[in-house]
């Protein structure tokens, strides 16, 4: 059994200012406010925990690509988000040959049997050429019948997501099929109009890939998809929030507009993200990333971010103005719910013992994974 106690802790309740929590083993056994029952184990002096980070949206890190040549460069993906608070993930592959996809699912299924991942996101190859963005816009395709089952089988039920644009041909009855067999159609890259937009959440698309970004924007004779998502609550909306992709004042109003229970922060990191600037592979495209930011070489695309789910969270609160409550939701509580995880995603009773410990400046101080400090380390403020 081990108690933390002294700093504020963020639960489905809200926010208590001077909260403890017990756990013991891998699980939450007890959460509360004021004075823990018995003494602490692990005393904060102030800061934050919050529940261990779930990003539905990343391609790698750390130097390492979930598109990469085996399990071993998904681990240290994993490894180089873990060290940043996120302790559930998905792996996103980029738009590559029919092949070579099915190669790199059936890697991660072997994966996700480990328990590493949560399963697999499918970004591609059924998005539309004008909004391909980083993908390979020769390999681009239609979601027909056999391409689309062809490869859920490689992923050997591990595929959990998969984002593509409705307009295509066949692409409403691939929303369909993909629902039908548990998995989340998600609207995205996409040139879709309000009405196709609308229609393929009629017909089970459950999640908005990076909101605003690879769909054309808002206007007022045109909603496009941007409305046609935010006005459906049975939609999860994706944001980006590295201060690239989005101005802070559009992730508060999209956090006003549809609450955080529908709000996914993600970070569609990229290999790049904490290996610094240089050239990298974002699957069969080249990336350059300079200051910071990446972008499809020859070109002004963005191809992914440098983001960390820490990152993501500190700015929704400081830039944006979001409550801890709130940002804690949008990236941990509502993408594990969208995932159907009822065992993460927050701080209570029965959940698994996954929590990042944060200081006042909202930078990660320790990482618990499963009832253990990441990296079997003894955070600097035990006992």
């Amino acid at each position: 059994m081990t108690i933390l106690a002294g700093a504020r802790v963020v639960t489905p309740g809200g926010v208590s200012d001077r909260g403890w929590l017990r756990y013991e083993g891998e699980r939450i056994v007890a959460v509360g406010g004021g004075e823990p029952p018995h003494p602490a184990d692990v005393v904060l002096a102030g800061g934050a925990v919050v529940p261990g980070f779930v990003d539905v949206h990343v391609h790698g890190g750390g130097g390492a690509s979930f598109t990469g040549e085996g399990a071993d460069e998904a681990a240290r993906a994993v490894d180089f988000h873990r060290r940043h608070g996120t302790t559930t993930m998905l792996a996103s592959l980029v738009t590559a040959t029919l092949p070579e996809l099915e190669r790199q699912m059936n890697v991660l299924a072997g994966v996700a049997a480990r328990g590493l991942i949560a399963g697999v996101h499918l970004e591609g190859p059924f998005l539309a050429r004008p909004r391909c963005g980083a993908h390979a816009v020769e390999l681009l395709r239609p979601p027909e019948r056999g391409d689309v089952d062809r490869l859920l089988a490689a992923g050997r039920g591990a595929v959990r997501m998969v984002t593509l644009a409705p307009e295509l041909e066949g692409g409403l009855e691939a929303v369909r099929r993909l629902a039908r067999a548990g998995v989340l159609p998600a609207v995205g890259h996409t040139d879709a109009t309000y009405e196709v937009a609308r229609a393929a959440v009629d017909a089970g698309a459950r999640v908005a890939t990076h909101l605003f970004n690879a769909m054309p924007p808002a206007h007022h004779r045109e909603p496009g998809p941007v409305v046609a998502l935010l006005e459906r609550p049975e939609v999860v909306l994706e944001l980006i929030n590295d201060g690239v992709h989005l101005h802070p004042a559009v992730v508060r109003g999209v956090v006003a507009a549809a609450g955080a229970q529908r709000v996914a922060l993600v970070t569609d990191a990229m290999a790049a993200a904490g290996a610094g600037d240089g050239v990298y592979a974002l699957g069969p495209s080249t990336v350059h990333v300079r200051d910071g930011v990446a972008r499809v070489s020859g070109g002004t695309a963005l191809a992914g971010s440098m983001l960390t789910m820490d990152a993501a969270f500190r700015r929704a609160v400081r830039d944006a103005g979001v409550p801890l409550d709130a940002a804690a939701r949008a990236a941990a509580t509502t993408p594990a719910a969208l995932l159907g995880l009822r065992d993460v995603g927050a701080l209570e009773p029965g959940r698994r013992a996954d929590l990042v410990v944060l200081d006042d400046a909202l930078a990660v101080r320790a990482v618990l994974h499963r009832g253990r400090w990441v990296d079997d380390r003894s955070p600097p403020f035990e006992g």
